[in-house]
């Protein structure tokens, strides 16, 4: 997985047919779907239940871009080796998750996968610094984590600005998850975003029969960006 700074859509599957969900993938991605994200949450460290590591390698034999595991669960370590072997490519740890942050990161490294930092809306950039080394992704939330379908939180766009500031000429992802259509989707790229993360903006109006709507959604939200 080399490392480009070009925008990427990373559909999120949480808004996908839950019945369908191979086939979904790969409509999506024959659509034009950069990578595929997928939201992990445990009922504790947000108010939701979603999937698990055998869900993971399932559809990982139906991703033939990047599996983009967002880990919305505390604790995290316990995990990491199986979503791992679970197929994913990244692997991205709430700072707000455990005590240990570096340590969790240095973990999904060892464990082969990239690595990646969440930070919540009220979270701010002062534990970050030290730990731009060990990641290979920030990932900000533009909504509160938990459900989709939320509306965007403006306030995070000068966290993304000063974030890539801070991130300078390291490789480092910048990724946007929450509330991104295609109004939203320039205003973050243009502070440095580069990976946006889209459930209702690109699934809406489209199904396994019918996956144009797909595309469409993906090319609104690039042309959007693109001006």
């Amino acid at each position: 997985m080399s490392f480009d700074r070009s925008l990427k859509i990373a559909p999120s599957i949480l808004s996908a047919d839950f019945a369908n969900f191979g086939q979904e993938i790969e409509a999506v991605e024959a659509q034009g779907a950069d990578w595929i994200h997928v939201d992990v949450m445990d009922g504790h460290f947000v108010p939701n239940l979603t999937f698990g590591p055998p869900l993971c390698k399932a559809i990982r034999k139906h991703i033939n871009t990047v599996m983009d595991v967002h880990l919305m669960i505390a604790p995290v370590d316990p995990y990491i080796d199986a979503f791992a072997d679970a197929g994913a490519d990244i692997l991205t740890a709430h700072l707000e998750s455990g005590p240990h942050i570096h340590r969790t990161l240095q973990a999904i490294r060892g464990a082969g996968c990239k690595a990646g930092l969440a930070l919540n809306p009220a979270t701010g950039l002062d534990d970050v610094e030290y730990l731009l080394d060990m990641v290979d992704l920030v990932c900000i939330m533009t909504v509160n984590p938990g459900f989709g379908g939320q509306k965007f939180i403006h306030s995070q766009i000068e966290k993304v600005r000063k974030l890539r500031a801070m991130i300078g000429d390291r490789p480092i992802h910048i990724e946007i998850d929450g509330g991104v259509t295609p109004e939203t989707a320039p205003l973050v790229a243009e502070a440095g975003a580069d990976v946006l993360v889209a459930g209702s903006a690109v699934f809406k109006g489209g199904s396994v029969g019918n996956p144009a709507p797909y595309g469409d959604n993906i090319r609104a939200i690039k042309a959007a960006v693109q001006g």
